[in-house]
């Protein structure tokens, strides 16, 4: 299963919101009008240090807790026998 296959509901993770007329309701890290896509894309090319120096708006800290939360949504899904 790749990233792209997660199905992830962003409405868990907390220091994220979708505000309707805000950002066109895109997912935004709480308080901000930054796009947790624009970040999540320039942690292709950046570190996480580098990528808050680039949204001063969010922290290093809200940006491994978004990691966290992608990375909580990737386990699978405990199974009852």
């Amino acid at each position: 299963m790749t990233v792209s296959q997660i199905a992830v509901d962003w409405s868990q993770c907390a220091v994220l919101e979708s505000v309707p007329g805000k950002v066109s309701g895109a997912w935004v890290f709480r308080g901000t009008r930054v796009p947790v896509s624009a970040v999540l894309k320039n942690l292709k090319d950046l570190n996480v240090h580098e990528v808050a120096e680039e949204f001063p708006s969010v922290t290093e800290q809200q940006i491994r807790e978004v990691l966290e939360f992608l990375a909580r949504s990737a386990d699978p899904l405990p199974t009852h026998a």
